[in-house]
C-alpha cells in the first residue's frame, strides 16, 4: 500500500496495472492462460503467442536453431510466456525492426541519448555471448540481450532489457553461501571466481572501475549487482557502450527524470569514476516507441503500445 508521507511510487503500483493490461491482451486474443495468473500463458511452449508479429517469432526460432548448430546458446527465458517478460518485450519492440531491416528508429533513439551510431552496414542481434572476454569456459557465459554493430565486426552497443524486474542478477556463489560477500578489490584471491580463472576483477581494474569508491567498499559490489558489472565490463572490453533499456514508469532503475539520483542506475554510476559515465546510458522504452512512430513505417507499434499499457 502507498504511504502519503512517501513521495516515490512503490514497484507494485507500477507492475499491477501492467498485469491487468497483459491479461486483457491475452483474453482478447483468445489465448489459454494460467487460471490464477491470467497475465501468463498456460504453457511455456506457447511463448510465440506472446510475440506480436509471427515473422518475429519465426526469426527467433530460426536464430535459435542457427546458434545451437554452431554450439552457441540462445536461451529463451524461463518465463518468456509471461505477459510482462522483458525478453518478449524486447523481441516485440526491436524484432520487427530487425526482420524488416529498418534500424533507423533505433539509430534515432541511440543518438538522442548521446551515443554515436556505428558506421557502415549495421546489424542487430539478440542473445550475444563471448566466453573469451571473461574466460567463462564452463556454465552459462555472460549474455547480452541485444547487440548492435557493423556487420563482421565486434558489437559497439550492448543493450540489457528490463521491464518489471526489481533488480540486476546477483552472484550465485554469494546466494548459495559459498562466499562471505566481502570485497576482494584489494586482494583478488579472496574471490573463488578469480581463483578458477574468471577475469572479472582483472577487467574491473583494467577499465578503471576500481579507481573510485568500489575499492573502498567493505562489501563486494558484485555480490548484489553481478549482472550489471559483467555486462558493462563486456561492453568496455570490446570497445563499446552499455545501454539499459527500461520503462520510464518503473521506479526501480531510473526514476523518470535522468537528473535525479534515485534508481539503481544512478546509484551504481555513483560508485564508478566519472570519466566512465559516458559509457553507460539509460534508454527508455517510450523513447524507442516515439522514434518508431515518427518514421510512420511500422503499423504494429499501436499493438505494442496496447499490449504494454502505453496508451
Amino acid at each position: 500500500m502507498s504511504n502519503p508521507t512517501w513521495s516515490f511510487p512503490r514497484h507494485i503500483q507500477y507492475e499491477q496495472p501492467l498485469r491487468v493490461v497483459a491479461a486483457k491482451w491475452f483474453l482478447e486474443k483468445g489465448y489459454p492462460v494460467r487460471k490464477n495468473m491470467k497475465y501468463i500463458l498456460a504453457s511455456r511452449d506457447d511463448w510465440h503467442r506472446n510475440i506480436i508479429l509471427p515473422d518475429v517469432a519465426y526469426y527467433i526460432e530460426e536464430q535459435k536453431a542457427k546458434n545451437e548448430q554452431a554450439k552457441l546458446s540462445y536461451p529463451l527465458h524461463r518465463y518468456i510466456h509471461h505477459g510482462l517478460s522483458s525478453q518478449a518485450m524486447l523481441f516485440n519492440l526491436i524484432g520487427p525492426l530487425i526482420v524488416r531491416d529498418d534500424l533507423e528508429p533505433l539509430k534515432i533513439s541511440v543518438e538522442r541519448i548521446g551515443l554515436e551510431w556505428p558506421e557502415g552496414k549495421i546489424q542487430a542481434a539478440f542473445e550475444f555471448e563471448n566466453r573469451e572476454v571473461f574466460q567463462e569456459n564452463q556454465g552459462q557465459p555472460t549474455s547480452i540481450d541485444l547487440v548492435i554493430g557493423k556487420e563482421g565486426d565486434a558489437p559497439k552497443i550492448f543493450v540489457e532489457s528490463k521491464f518489471v524486474e526489481k533488480e540486476f542478477g546477483s552472484c550465485s556463489l554469494f546466494e548459495k553461501g559459498d562466499c562471505d560477500g566481502s570485497n576482494p578489490a584489494r586482494d583478488f584471491s579472496r574471490c573463488y571466481l578469480h581463483h578458477i580463472g574468471r577475469k572479472y576483477w582483472v577487467l574491473m581494474k583494467k577499465h578503471g572501475l576500481l579507481e573510485g569508491p568500489l575499492s573502498d567498499e567493505s562489501a563486494c559490489i558484485m555480490a548484489g549487482y553481478y549482472q550489471f558489472f559483467r555486462e558493462v565490463l563486456m561492453a568496455m572490453e570490446l570497445g563499446g557502450f552499455f545501454i539499459l533499456l527500461c520503462d520510464l514508469r518503473s521506479p526501480t532503475f531510473a526514476y523518470e527524470d535522468r537528473d535525479t539520483n534515485r534508481g539503481l542506475i544512478p546509484f551504481l554510476l555513483s560508485l564508478i569514476p566519472h570519466h566512465l559515465y559516458p559509457k553507460v546510458k539509460i534508454l527508455y522504452i517510450q523513447e524507442v516507441v516515439e522514434a518508431i512512430r515518427e518514421t510512420g513505417q511500422h503499423e504494429w507499434i499501436s499493438e505494442f503500445e496496447k499490449k504494454y499499457g502505453l496508451v
